[in-house]
């Protein structure tokens, strides 16, 4: 718990960012502090080792903070890592899905070849606001015929109840 309270006093957070009226809630800072961001990653892979029996094929980042994350992750659970990227950022036949932001709309893509047919995939990423981004990187994981296994994320602003959209098991470190 010690490590949760660490992380959250890390944390920034920059009113009227990106526009009037959002609180951003920044990582960066965490990144000043490697003792810190060790014991990030060491709770997500606790976690998600100990929660689930079967291997997990693939981590998927979203753009631009779960990559950041999802390949240390990935690294440790000896399984791929895949971007989820914004629309025209990936060369080669990409799936793609709309999707609404707090504060806009957006196009997620992911290279087709880049998850398989029947892999187990965990969603990383740094904050889970309305359950936008996240959600349709679960249609992406799903065009490519995968399975999202659960959905982890670094923060979760609990009151815009984001993870009600999202069709599988929702994990957050930090809960704001």
């Amino acid at each position: 718990m010690a490590d949760i309270e660490r992380i959250k006093a890390l944390l920034g957070t920059h009113a009227d960012f990106p526009k009037k009226g959002i609180v951003f809630k920044d990582m960066f800072p965490v990144f000043q502090d490697p003792t810190a961001v060790e014991a990030l990653i060491t709770n997500i892979v606790h976690h998600i080792s100990s929660t689930y029996n079967e291997k997990i094929d693939v981590v998927v980042g979203l753009d631009a903070r779960g990559f950041l994350f999802g390949p240390l992750v990935a690294l440790r659970l000896g399984a791929a890592f895949a971007p989820v990227r914004k629309a025209g950022k990936l060369p080669g036949d990409c799936a793609r899905a709309v999707y609404a932001k707090e504060y806009g709309e957006d196009v997620f893509e992911i290279q087709k070849d880049a998850v398989k047919a029947g892999s187990r995939v965990i969603v990383i990423d740094d904050l889970i606001a309305t359950g936008g981004s996240a959600g349709a990187a679960g249609q992406l994981i799903k065009q490519c015929e995968a399975t999202v296994v659960e959905y982890v994320f670094v923060m979760e602003l609990d009151f815009l109840n984001g993870r009600k959209a999202l069709d599988a098991p929702v994990y957050s470190l930090i809960h704001l």
